[in-house]
């Protein structure tokens, strides 16, 4: 499928196959939760990739694996399931344009819903899913697998797509993994026990949590020898000697 000329958001893929498919949207945020996610799940299911992504709006940066170049913006589908993920920030003053382009891609396929993850940093050490929703009519269906949000604000790529799609009249559900300003692949695999639960994936998440035991001994490592680093003496400064 050719790119639109006159749209800043160059989306290269085949036709979802399908009307009505739920919509998942994983971008590069807090704990990288939901593109650690999304990853992991079309990996693990075996999704296929149907499309890419590019614009003027996003930065210059080519992913490579094993050598080769990967679009950091790519499309997947399998079923009636659909995902977008992305390996690039998009900086908040573009968010606008980057959810509204996408969401116009999306609106000939009538979607059934969007899902978009993303990370909460809280002080607390547990790994909870928040939820929100874009009418107190879809809340029902995230009430028994996340913490509604009572009060509060969303920023980031995340509500961008969740305010276009109120202003469109399409349910969308944001799914905020608690997590650090790290990567955090044990909150991304506590919004995936939600995904599960809505999809009916039956999609295991021991391999992300045993991921993220090895980052947080290597976080647990660093902070070791960062706090040795700091408690050693301090050499005395010697001048340089020539002759």
């Amino acid at each position: 499928m050719s790119p639109d000329p006159s749209s800043d958001i160059r989306i290269f893929s085949k036709p979802l196959s399908q009307e009505g498919s739920s919509v998942l949207m994983g971008f590069p945020g807090s704990g990288l939760v939901g593109s650690i996610a999304l990853q992991y799940m079309v990996d693990q299911l075996e999704f296929t990739q149907i499309g890419s992504m590019n614009s003027k709006y996003f930065p210059p940066l080519a992913m490579m694996n094993r050598g080769v170049i990967n679009v950091p913006v790519r499309v997947y589908e399998k079923g009636p399931l659909a995902a977008i993920i992305a390996d690039i920030p998009i900086h908040p003053m573009i968010c606008y344009e980057v959810a509204h382009g996408i969401m116009d891609w999306l609106m000939p396929y009538k979607v059934r819903e969007i899902v978009t993850i993303a990370g909460i940093i809280t002080n607390e050490p547990e790994k909870r899913v928040f939820g929100v929703a874009t009418s107190y009519d879809a809340l029902p269906r995230i009430q028994e697998t996340t913490i509604i949000l009572p009060i509060g604000s969303i920023s980031g790529i995340a509500s961008s797509f969740l305010t276009e799609c109120k202003i469109r009249n399409i349910i969308a559900y944001g799914l905020l993994g608690e997590t650090i300003n790290a990567p955090d692949p044990r909150a991304s695999a506590a919004t995936i026990e939600v995904l599960n639960k809505m999809y009916d994936l039956n999609l295991d998440v021991q391999p992300l949590l045993e991921q993220a035991e090895e980052i947080e001994s290597t976080m647990h490592k660093l902070a070791e020898q960062v706090q040795t680093a700091e408690t050693m003496p301090k050499k005395e400064q010697q001048l340089p000697m020539y002759g």
